[in-house]
């Protein structure tokens, strides 16, 4: 079945796609539906391909329009004095530049936010020390919406901890941009209390020769949805996307990717870990890499590998490859599920390590490759900090 498109200005002169009505599935994740108008989008049942493995009814009404804003998010920057912060109207015409929604909650956030954070650090400029930006939900029974620019302008350095903690209901808009030759590495972490709901959209747009480093942790909050989209603007860019995450009972944490390779001769790759434990620990991970026909010289892959505690918790994980052209260097992907590895436990009780402790020296293993890259010594101690929480939190 076939649909003609009508293509139409969006908000500061972007090309948005719209059907004149719902969205419809399309084959190729290089003709992903977006738009800036909430109603054209049909409001997720749970069955969709997008929505199949999220909790709809957990949503607080943030897919059906019924979650009015009642409250706001309070943003705190810190670090660098050379980094430009500034609160800025719907009107900024830098808004949105970085990509378009391309789910209802999506939409949603951005006709419903009334001023946006943009964080710029200046051409040129190299960071001394990382920069913060705390995020603080709008409380528990509250509901925000908000919209958020990192932008690293040419030939810049920087590292960027984007901290998101408190309670309440958020739908937003996060934009990740990294001009030409810029370096940029950003740490998210989600660190919700335990009443939170999150679904955000992440849009990462990369110029020629930019370097992305992206490292996301999530460790709180009810249910978390994070959807990734990391554009190639142009030839030579690099993106590295990796993430841990650890589910306890009752908890549901997913992240979805796409990375679209559009431009020759620029790398990505994507490794996340997860681990679970309690009864109805939940974790989704969507993994999608696009290789388009002019993205020759393209080199990729993703891994994603689960650890399942307890009885009772459940990870799903979905790889998938579409590859338009044969001339690249190389792609791939994996995934796993799977529980403790038994010769490792041995192998350290066998040295008269206990079996808890024996325990935890698995699991701060199988998170180490990740933690230890992370930029920022006193961010990756308080992590490592919280994951040995979360295993005594059971006894293990």
């Amino acid at each position: 079945m076939t649909e003609s498109t009508l293509e139409k200005s969006g908000p500061h002169g972007l090309d948005e796609h719209s059907h004149g009505g719902t969205a419809v599935p399309q084959s190729s994740r290089g003709h992903r539906f977006t738009s800036y108008d909430v109603e054209a989008f049909e409001v997720p049942g749970g069955r969709e391909e997008d929505w199949r493995f999220t909790p709809v009814k957990r949503l607080h009404g943030l897919h059906d329009g019924s979650a009015a804003a009642t409250g706001s998010l309070h943003v705190e920057v810190g670090g660098d004095s050379a980094v430009r912060v500034e609160t800025v109207g719907r009107d900024d015409q830098r808004l949105g530049t970085a990509g378009a929604p391309a789910d209802r909650v999506a939409a949603q956030a951005w006709c419903s936010f009334t001023e946006a954070t943009v964080v710029t650090v200046p051409k040129d400029t190299q960071t001394a020390e990382p920069i913060t930006v705390t995020v603080h939900g709008p409380g528990k029974g509250e509901t925000a919406y908000g919209h958020l620019q990192l932008r690293a302008e040419p030939l810049s350095e920087s590292v960027v901890v984007l901290d998101y903690r408190g309670s309440g209901v958020i739908g937003e808009n996060v934009e990740l941009i990294a001009e030409d030759s810029a370096r940029l590495s950003v740490i998210t972490i989600h660190d919700f209390s335990d009443d939170a709901t999150q679904v955000s959209s992440e849009h990462v747009h990369l110029g020629k020769d930019a370097v992305f480093r992206h490292f996301a942790v999530t460790l709180g909050g009810d249910l978390v949805r994070v959807n990734t989209k990391v554009t190639f603007g142009d030839r030579g860019g690099d993106a590295d996307m990796l993430g841990v995450y650890f589910s306890d009972s009752g908890q549901h944490l997913e992240h979805r990717l796409l990375m679209d390779h559009a431009q020759p001769n620029c790398r990505s790759n994507v490794t996340y870990k997860g681990a679970l434990q309690g009864d109805s620990a939940r974790s989704v991970w969507i993994g999608d890499v696009l290789i388009q026909a002019a993205a020759e010289g393209t080199d990729t892959f993703e891994l994603n590998r689960n650890l399942v505690l307890t009885e009772g918790a459940r990870a799903d994980s979905v790889p998938n490859l579409e590859i338009e052209t044969g001339e690249i260097v190389g792609a791939g992907h994996a995934s796993a599920i799977g529980r403790f590895d038994d010769e490792q436990l041995f192998y350290l009780q066998a040295r008269g390590i206990p079996y808890d402790q024996a325990r935890r020296l698995v699991v701060r293993g199988f998170f180490g490759e990740i933690l230890q890259k992370i930029p920022a010594t006193d961010v990756r101690e308080r992590l490592e900090a919280a994951i040995d929480e979360e295993l005594a939190a059971v006894g293990a």
